[in-house]
């Protein structure tokens, strides 16, 4: 039986043409894979600027989603997990409450603002369609901080004064967790603002009992060279005929992870905020806590920061045993990300995936996106005790926007937002996202004020020009809401898809090969159901032919939820309409 709001179904944009490709010999695939199957191990560095921003690392981020399936299309069945390992997941959506919605006409965003803006991510009513139906919100740091970004704090236990007040916060976790969304919050721990009180007492005495709160070159004995493993060059510099650490910039002197207090101090922040109703955090720079320099990198160096966000876990366990932690480990190495989930983080965002989604679409072209995620995902749970959840995203802060990216193609952004929203984890969408907003560097200019209305008003944020997004018939929420064509009818749709089908939601992924390289099909699957999902990448009708071989001999009946009008199955064969989706049972 359909599920009733899944009939709710529109048109996507029926022209543009697939990137005709070659099919390969099947004994190319084995020798490709012998030579790339390594570098689903391999790993880079991020880099990082003053704006509070890391870019990406340097290399092929590529190399673990190119890995081809060695599957024949028309033949062999698919490897097959030994156990279901699900994922329960949830939506989130981040936030930069500064752009997202203005309550006094300041022109800057605040807590009171986000809360009048609540009901449009979710009005806690599962029955309506009008919201966007996220289940998390993640907040981008909140502190008082001198930058208009946050990643600098001054005080970690006290809410930024253009924000509103703690009772403001604490009233939008009141009125977040009466519709069910979960609140997770940036926290910093590898470094603070060089205006935070610990370091301008620290720099101004030498015998400041804060003063080893912080990594002064001379004092412990290090060179005074190298290059920083954030990509900000020389980390070193000079302050009061002392050289201080900042891997990010001189405005973040890193904090010294090996002083106790210093430990202590950030284990009970994490618990001050987890009393205050906060659900968990994504954790900033959780690689560079002890990885300063180049020359650092190591898997040593690796297992110090697990130890130490093992320590940190064990500490909020004493307050919120559930509390969810998503760290930033900008790194394409499978292999790094899972040492950090063992009993530390519960997720680490996944940088090379995004860029391979959006690669795939671009191109429209399937990009191997489900045997790579089967193979990894079969990694973090070994390394997890099968406690993992992977946290896939487009773009995120720190990252050109998706709809510059893809240049401007709403089909393709579409089909982005199909991949992501279909596949395993907790998928992460950066604010107007949904609804098609631009954005290029500088950092300013990928955090321009959430677009509410074409005319500036409800809840317009101004503290910044909306240079890349003022002006542009159709971008805006007001705009798009009652529009079936549009791209926020698209994010709502497939989330609302997503929350209704359990094996979408929950489940483990399993590869299914196809003939059709402009065709990505996979199968969700939980103990209780099983889906396949196809995805046509390309801008016209494409059929595929179902392998009763594949997918452990499941066979796949019924139509249960389409993008697009049009799809259809007869016996085995599956037809997909142009840029569209169907998921079958």
């Amino acid at each position: 039986m359909l599920i009733p709001s899944l009939l709710r179904r529109f048109q996507l944009r029926q022209n543009g043409s697939a990137v005709p490709t070659l099919q390969p010999h099947p004994m190319r695939f084995l020798i490709v894979l012998m030579v790339l199957l390594p570098m689903l191990l391999a790993g880079c560095t991020s880099t990082s600027d003053s704006n509070g921003s890391a870019t990406e690392p340097t290399g092929n981020t590529n190399d673990t989603a190119t890995i081809p399936s060695p599957n024949a299309p028309e033949g062999g069945k698919a490897a097959a997990p030994d156990a279901v390992d699900s994922q329960p997941s949830t939506v989130f959506y981040e936030i930069f409450v500064r752009s997202f919605a203005d309550s006094n006409g300041d022109g800057i965003g605040d807590f009171k603002g986000l809360i009048s803006k609540l009901d449009y991510l979710n009005d806690g009513n599962p029955e309506t369609d009008s919201d966007l139906g996220i289940g998390g919100i993640w907040l981008m740091p909140i502190n008082p901080s001198p930058s208009y970004h946050g990643y600098d704090v001054t005080n970690y236990r006290d809410i930024h004064p253009d924000y509103g007040t703690m009772d403001d916060f604490r009233t939008f976790l009141n009125e977040a967790h009466k519709r069910g969304i979960k609140v997770i919050m940036d926290l910093v721990v590898n470094h603070t603002s060089k205006e935070h009180p610990w370091f301008t007492e620290a720099a101004a005495d030498p015998n400041s009992p804060y003063r080893d709160w912080y990594v002064w070159a001379e004092e412990q004995g290090r060179k005074v060279s190298g290059t920083s493993a954030a990509g900000s060059g020389n980390p070193w510099h000079n302050l009061n005929g002392s050289h201080y650490l900042g891997i990010f910039w001189e405005g973040m002197p890193d904090l010294n992870l090996d002083n106790p207090e210093v430990r202590n101090e950030m284990i009970k922040t994490g618990q001050f905020w987890l009393e205050q109703g906060v659900d968990g955090f994504r954790l900033d720079a959780a690689k560079h806590i002890y990885e300063d320099l180049l020359t650092d990198k190591s898997q040593e160096t690796t297992n110090k920061n697990v130890a130490w966000w093992q320590e940190f876990r064990s500490g909020l366990n004493e307050v919120k045993p559930d509390a969810y932690l998503v760290g930033e480990i900008w790194d394409p190495s499978a292999a790094l990300i899972s040492s950090y989930l063992d009993r530390a983080l519960d997720s680490g965002f996944n940088f090379s995936l995004a860029e391979t989604i959006l690669s795939s679409v671009k191109n429209e072209k399937d990009a191997n996106i489900p045997y790579t995620l089967e193979r990894t995902h079969k990694l973090y749970s070994e390394k997890s005790g099968g406690s993992f959840v992977d946290a896939t995203f487009l773009t995120n802060h720190d990252q050109n926007r998706v709809m510059t990216q893809l240049e401007g193609d709403v089909p393709h952004a579409k089909m982005a937002a199909s991949l992501l929203l279909t596949l395993p984890g907790n998928p992460f969408i950066y604010y107007g996202e949904e609804i098609g907003m631009f954005g290029a560097k500088p950092d300013e200019l990928i955090r321009e004020p959430m677009r509410w209305t074409p005319d500036d008003s409800e809840g317009q944020t101004t503290w910044e020009p909306a240079v890349n997004n003022a002006g542009i018939q159709g971008l805006s929420v007001s705009e798009q809401t009652g529009d079936p064509t549009s791209l926020l009818s698209h994010y709502r749709q497939l989330i609302r898809m997503r929350n209704e089908i359990p094996a979408l939601k929950d489940g483990a992924i399993q590869e299914y090969a196809t003939d059709q390289p402009g065709i990505t099909a996979f199968v969700r699957l939980t103990e209780e159901q099983a889906v396949l999902v196809a995805h046509n990448l390309t801008g016209h009708e494409l059929t595929v032919s179902l392998d009763p071989n594949q997918a452990d001999g499941k066979s796949f009946t019924k139509l249960l939820a389409q993008t697009s009008e049009g799809a259809s199955l007869s016996g085995n064969t599956l037809t997909l309409p142009a840029y569209s989706t169907a998921v079958l049972e």
